[in-house]
Parts: structure tokens; sequence; C-alpha cells
């Protein structure tokens, strides 16, 4: 079994913080998603506000059953993020 990757927080206050078919199947592990700072590249259904907020309320990404395996998927691209900002290398977006 794998039940570090699956996490139902039924007991939140803010439980389930999507729209969602089946609670049961909701996965709370990512509570904030990780995915957040990639903008355009998370791979989420997401839109930007009239104030260029990401708006990711009509996204499942990090919590359907394989969200664990998706997002740790992404990490490279998360690390080599936070290597850029380090290193100065991402530029400011407008």
């Amino acid at each position: 079994m794998e039940n570090y990757k699956f996490i139902n927080h039924k007991a939140c206050e803010f439980f389930p913080c999507h729209d969602v078919k089946d609670p049961d199947k909701f996965n709370c592990l990512f509570c904030y998603c990780p995915l957040y700072t990639l903008g355009d590249k998370c791979g989420g259904n997401f839109k930007y506000t009239e104030n260029n907020i990401k708006d990711c309320s009509d996204c499942m990404v990090p919590h359907g059953i394989g969200a664990y395996d998706y997002i740790i998927g992404k990490s490279k691209e998360l690390l080599d993020l936070a290597a850029a900002n380090r290193s100065g290398e991402q530029k400011e977006e407008d």
C-alpha cells in the first residue's frame, strides 16, 4: 500500500475546498498546491483574474487519486525555478 500518497481530512473546516462528486476520493495531501508557482506550466485547470492573480478554484490536479505522482513528477521544474531564483536568472513578472 502507498497510504502516504493520499490523505482525506474530513474533519477540516474547509473540507472539501472544491466542489466534488465523491468526497471520499478527495486528496488533501497538497492542501496548498506546490505547483502554483509554476504559473502556466503547472498543468492544472486555472485562469488569471483581472488583477493577474492565478485562480485555481476549478483545478483538481492536486486533489485527485494520482496527485502525488503527478506533483512529484513536476519536482524537477520546481527545483529548476528555485535555482534560477537564487541565482537571479528568473526575471520578474510585471
